[in-house]
Order: C-alpha cells, then structure tokens, then sequence
C-alpha cells in the first residue's frame, strides 16, 4: 500500500470548511468539538488519498469502492444513528438535540452488515416487479441513498441537487 503523507493544514481547513457548510446548508451539523471533527476530516482526506474515496474513518474500508458504497461519508446509515442514537457511527455529524445540549452522545453500535458489507439484496427488486405489471412508467425512477430524493428520468444526476453526492450513490428505486 501507498505511503500516505500527512494533509497540508490548508488542505484540511478547507475541505472541514466545506463539510460544515455543506451540512449546515442541508439541515445537518457537525460535532462541536472541532478539534475532533477536523481530525475526522484528516481521516477522510487520508481515505480519500488511500482509496480514492472518502470512506468513513471510523470502518474498515476493502479498497474497492463498489464495496465500500455503503461507507462513502456521508454513509447510508448517517440518518438512522441520528434520528436513534444522536450522531453518526463516527459522531462527525451530530442531531440538533445533540448540539442544543439536550441529548448526550452515547456509543453507536454498527449498522453495517458485517457478511455482505453494504451488499444486501435490494428489497424494492420484488416490488419492481409487481409494478411492472401494475403501471408503467416513461422512465425509471432514481433515489440518493444519502438523502432520499427522487428523480424520473433515464439516468440518475451526475451530483444530488439536494445533498451533493455523487452518481454511484443513487439505486434504481422504480
């Protein structure tokens, strides 16, 4: 494996800068102790260097990013342990419970199926199905696994107009 040099503090400010804002602006927020979150930002800009995706700090990543979809930050399960526990697996993205003071954060257990690492079947396969016979439609319908939105059309976006992930995170949903 590649030696991978420290990042350049420009480099980290900048790309911290960035997650902040971007969280911020789509109704997300960052842990407010910085000195960690930055830390966890180093961590995906290493990953990101390692990989060639930012995969999450606190998992361990296969080096294959179609195994590693699930894990990409933000991950799929950044929701979930929010709304249930207060903050992601790795606690860079906190509630707002959390930043007000009105919940403590606790440890997360992982929602990552270990076995198949992101990879299992796809429930909405049978349900496509049963459409197909039900309605048809002009075009399928593309879902964000980050943030849930929506699109009909032949292609999923090249990026989320909602949370700014990228094409490989969106399924066929219809």
């Amino acid at each position: 494996m590649k030696e991978i040099k420290d990042i350049e503090e420009k480099e980290l400010k900048k790309a911290f800068e960035k997650i902040k804002n971007d969280a911020l602006e789509n109704g997300y927020f960052l842990n407010s102790d910085e000195s960690f979150s930055k830390e966890l930002v180093r961590s995906l800009l290493i990953n990101e260097k390692r990989y060639g995706y930012q995969s999450c700090p606190c998992r361990l990543a296969s080096g294959r990013k179609e195994e590693d979809i699930d894990i990409i930050c933000p991950c799929d399960y950044r929701d979930d342990d929010l709304n249930d526990f207060g903050a992601c697996y790795c606690a860079l993205y906190v509630s707002e419970e959390v930043i007000k003071g009105n919940k403590k954060l606790s440890s997360i257990p992982e929602r990552r199926n270990k076995t198949n690492h992101g990879f299992e079947k796809n429930i909405n396969e049978s349900k496509i199905e049963i459409q197909k016979d039900v309605m048809s439609l002009k075009y399928p319908v593309y879902r964000c696994k980050v943030c849930g939105y929506l699109c009909a059309r032949n292609n999923p976006p090249d990026i989320c107009p909602i949370c700014k992930a990228k094409k490989d995170r969106f399924e066929r949903f219809i």
